[in-house]
């Protein structure tokens, strides 16, 4: 694999290659060429081999590429396999909505291993993947014991600020997160993915209020 340092652009790009390499994959796919994963993901071939060749050679010319191959490589890339023991950090409506998604975890290279909250009436509750909701008081001497690394954050924004805080000092070093407060501000150094939902219904409002994309006309 090749030293460069890869841009966000490229990382982001690498989900989507594993998502579509997966559907074609379970369809039975055997090779796909660049400028047909390209009509596909509508994203230039060129852009597609370019952004491959940051990591390695995948593909033959005249052949393409292997799907079941790339599938794997790109999966090895992003982790998948591993099992990277996580948290979560919130259990209401959002946290445990995730929690209903079985695999979402378990298929992209984590591992949940606890769930926190302060509520009251939230501690104690068996969540629908096995676990006990724990007193967030108990997330120190936890984190000590168990050595989990990355936290699903899904508290207010209000409260984000000084959890993650506690959760940096209680050895997290990855965020998922949902608080839309950003943790960059105070810790640049950690890897965080902070997810707006409004941004994304902000950004459908406006395709479809410029069904091509264009500026309104004043």
């Amino acid at each position: 694999m090749k030293k460069q340092k890869i841009s966000d652009a490229v990382i982001h790009r690498l989900p989507r290659y594993y998502r579509y390499l997966d559907d074609l994959y379970n369809k039975g796919v055997v090779r796909i060429s660049s400028h047909s994963l390209g009509d596909k993901m509508d994203i230039t071939a060129s852009q597609i081999r370019q952004d491959l060749s940051c990591f390695g050679e995948f593909g033959q010319q005249g052949y393409g590429y292997n799907v079941e191959l790339l599938y794997k490589e790109i999966g090895a890339i992003l982790g998948v396999e591993k099992k990277i023991p996580a948290i979560l950090i919130g259990c209401g409506t959002r946290g445990q909505s995730l929690i209903r998604e079985d695999d979402l975890f378990r298929d992209r290279g984590f591992e949940l291993i606890g769930a926190f909250d302060k509520s009251p009436e939230k501690i104690g509750q068996v969540l629908p993947n096995g676990l006990t909701v724990q007193d967030i008081a108990t997330l120190p001497e936890f984190c000590r014991q168990r050595g989990p690394h990355m936290a699903v954050v899904c508290i207010p924004r209000d409260a984000a600020e000084q959890m993650a805080e506690t959760l940096v000092e209680s050895g997290i070093r990855s965020f998922w997160n949902f608080s839309s407060y950003d943790f960059k501000l105070k810790y640049e150094e950690y890897p965080s993915v902070n997810v707006h939902l409004g941004d994304s219904l902000l950004t459908l409002s406006y395709l479809v209020n410029h069904p091509k994309g264009e500026p309104q006309e004043e």
